[in-house]
Parts: structure tokens; C-alpha cells; sequence
């Protein structure tokens, strides 16, 4: 836990109105999670926490590259990702996160570790399927690539096929069907 105390905010000591984190993230801080799924990540995190009287509003935002593998040529390639997250904190009698948008934490804590919430932000932002920009705009020069180009079926030929095997008996009853 060491090494996120830079994630921990000890909101007792903060004053009511707008504070802002920035945080710079790099492969350290997946591999604390145990997130292999990046080579390389370099994002940078806002975090604007708004302290009210009986409830804190944080509002996170990042921007930033993260190298990944295609899923089709597993080519690694550098890909642009940004999102935001609002979330709600509230006390209450006992810790609850069930609601994704509101966070309970039990009378008298004072402090927050917001890693966890960068952290699912981030990954559950990425989209499922990496396919690299040049398959995409068709620059990628690659063996992988070029050899898939190479066996991708032509066409619908096997449609085509399909059509000039079809008995003509069918195409009788197809035409009952159609009232011509």
C-alpha cells in the first residue's frame, strides 16, 4: 500500500470548495494492480475534488497514450485514450460502493484513496477490440498483416456457388411465395 500514498486524500484537513490533484501515471502504477494488458502507459489524471458541507464531489478526467498489441496483427501501437468519471461521496453508517456513481464512507473517516476509482476508470474505458490505425486506413505494412490480406475470402463465392447448385424446384415454390 506503500506505494499508493500519493493517491490517499486526507479530506478532514481541506477546507470546503474546489481542490485539484493532478496525477501522472505510468507503468508502475498497473503493475500495483496487477493490469498487464498495456506494454507501456503514460496518463495524465485530473482530479477536481469539491468539498461541501455534508457530501465531496470529485469529478476525474485523463488523458494520455497507452502502447497495446492489436487484436488482429498483434502489432503493438500507441493509442490515444481520454475519459472522465463523477463520483459521489457520502457518510454514512457503513462503507458502501455498490452504485457505481455513489461512494459511502462511515462517520468519521479522514482520508480517501481514489487509486482504485482511477484505476477501474481507466481500464473500463478502454475499447474491447485494439485494432491498430493503419488496418483501419490501410498503411500498415506488415507480414502478419499482408498475409491475412492474402487469405481473406474473395467475395462471396461461396454464395455464388450456392446459387448455381439450387434445384430448380425450389425456385418454382419461392415464386408462390412472391404471387408471381
Amino acid at each position: 500500500m506503500k506505494e499508493l500514498k500519493d493517491y490517499i486524500i486526507p479530506f478532514v484537513g481541506l477546507s470546503i470548495g474546489s481542490h485539484r490533484f493532478d496525477y501522472h501515471l505510468k507503468d508502475e502504477f498497473f503493475e500495483f494492480f496487477e493490469y498487464d494488458e498495456f506494454n507501456s502507459a503514460d496518463i495524465n489524471v485530473v482530479l477536481d475534488f469539491n468539498k461541501r458541507s455534508n457530501h465531496f464531489d470529485l469529478n476525474f478526467s485523463f488523458e494520455g497514450k497507452v502502447n497495446v498489441n492489436c487484436d488482429v496483427t498483434d502489432e503493438e501501437f500507441d493509442m490515444d485514450i481520454k475519459g472522465d468519471l463523477r463520483l459521489l461521496v457520502n457518510e454514512g453508517e457503513e462503507f458502501n460502493d455498490d452504485n457505481p456513481e455513489l461512494l459511502i464512507i462511515p462517520h468519521g473517516e479522514y482520508e480517501l484513496n481514489v487509486a482504485q476509482y482511477i484505476y477501474e476508470m481507466i481500464v473500463l474505458s478502454l475499447p474491447l477490440r485494439r485494432v491498430h490505425p493503419g488496418i483501419e486506413d490501410g498503411t500498415l505494412d506488415s507480414d502478419v498483416y499482408n498475409k491475412l490480406e492474402e487469405l481473406r475470402p474473395q467475395g462471396n463465392i461461396e454464395e455464388k456457388e450456392e446459387e448455381e447448385k439450387a434445384d430448380p424446384r425450389w425456385d418454382k415454390l419461392k415464386d408462390l411465395l412472391t404471387g408471381k
